[in-house]
C-alpha cells in the first residue's frame, strides 16, 4: 500500500479523469467519417508503443518484453484496449459523447463484487453506499429523457462492454501485480504485442486505415486519443497498484463530469438538469470512496 496522503491520491485521480474524459468526444470525432473499431485500435496502439519506446529509451529504461511474460502483455491489451474499444468505438458511432462518458462510470459497479471474490478489498456499507449513488446517478442520465433518441438505449449494452473489461483488468492488476514491471513497461509492452495482433485483424477485416490519406477532424482526434491513452493509461496501473482496484475504479466518475464537459465545449452537447442532476449524485458517490487504510495488493 502506498503511504502517499489520500488527498494526493485523490488530486492524481481527478487528473487522469479530467485527461480519460477528453478521449470520449475525441473518439466521437475519430468515427465520425466511417472507421471502424479494429483500424482505430492498430493505429492507437501503434502510436502508444512508439511514444512509450522513445520516452523509454531516452530514459535509458529497457526495452526487452520477456517471453515468459508475453501473455500478461497481452491480457492487458485485450483487456485494456482490443476487446473494450472494440465495443466502444461501436457504439460511440450511435450514442452521443456524454452518454458514453457516463456508461465508463459503471467501472467500479463491476470491480466491486470481483474485488470481493478476489480478496483484493473488503466490504465496506460507506464504501458500497458510493457506489449505489454513483450508480443512481448512472440510471438517471441513461434514462429515455436524457437519450436523443429512444432508439439509442439498444446501444448501450454494447457500450457495457468497456466498463466490464477495465473493471476485471484492475483486480486482476490488483491481485497478481505487474511482475516486477513499472506500469510504462507494462504499457509499452501491451501497446507493441497489442499492435502486432491487432494489424492483421485490421487487414483481414478491411478496416485498416491507410495513413496516406487527407487528414481531416477525425485522424487528429485519433493522433490524440492516442496520445492520451498513453498518459493516462499509465497513470491508471500505477494508481491501482498503489490505492487497489476498487478506488483506482473510481476515476470512472470524474471521467462522467468531464467528458460530459468537454463533450460540450467540442462538440456543442447539451444535456438536460436531469443530466447535471444525475452527476450530482456520482460526485457524491465518489466523495464516500476513500483510498484504503490497509490492502492485498501483490508486490
Amino acid at each position: 500500500m502506498s503511504t502517499m496522503q489520500p488527498w494526493r491520491l485523490m488530486a492524481i485521480l481527478c487528473l487522469l479523469g479530467a485527461g480519460w474524459g477528453m478521449t470520449q468526444p475525441l473518439t466521437k470525432i475519430a468515427v465520425s467519417e466511417g472507421y471502424e473499431p479494429l483500424g482505430l485500435i492498430f493505429w492507437q496502439l501503434a502510436i502508444g508503443a512508439v511514444v512509450l519506446g522513445v520516452f523509454r529509451a531516452f530514459r535509458g529504461k529497457p526495452l526487452a518484453l520477456p517471453r515468459g511474460l508475453w501473455w500478461f502483455f497481452l491480457m492487458i491489451a485485450l483487456l485494456g484496449t482490443i476487446l473494450p474499444n472494440s465495443f466502444s468505438y461501436r457504439a460511440a458511432a450511435h450514442l452521443p459523447a456524454g452518454v458514453m462518458s457516463v456508461i465508463i462510470s459503471l467501472v467500479p459497479i463491476f470491480a466491486f463484487p470481483v474485488a470481493l471474490l478476489l480478496r483484493t478489498d473488503r466490504f465496506g456499507w460507506l464504501r458500497f453506499c458510493g457506489l449505489l449513488m454513483g450508480l443512481a446517478g448512472v440510471v438517471v442520465l441513461a434514462g429515455p429523457d436524457s437519450l436523443p433518441d429512444p432508439a439509442m438505449v439498444w446501444w448501450v449494452p454494447v457500450a457495457l462492454v468497456a466498463p466490464l473489461c477495465y473493471g476485471i483488468e484492475g483486480n486482476v492488476v490488483a491481485r497478481w501485480g505487474m511482475h516486477e514491471l513499472g506500469p510504462g513497461h507494462v504499457l509499452f509492452g501491451a501497446s507493441a504485442l497489442g499492435a502486432i495482433v491487432a494489424l492483421p485483424l485490421a487487414v483481414m477485416s478491411g478496416q485498416f486505415i491507410d495513413p496516406r490519406t487527407t487528414w481531416n477532424a477525425p485522424e487528429y482526434a485519433l493522433i490524440l486519443s492516442s496520445l492520451i491513452h498513453v498518459s493516462v493509461y499509465t497513470g491508471y496501473v500505477w494508481l491501482v497498484s498503489q490505492a487497489g482496484a476498487v478506488f483506482a475504479a473510481q476515476v470512472a466518475y470524474i471521467v462522467t463530469g468531464a467528458g460530459v464537459i468537454w463533450s460540450m465545449i467540442l462538440l456543442g452537447e447539451r444535456y438536460s438538469l436531469w443530466v447535471w442532476g444525475a452527476m450530482m449524485l456520482i460526485l457524491a458517490g465518489m466523495a464516500l470512496v476513500q483510498p484504503r487504510q490497509k490492502a492485498s495488493i501483490a508486490q
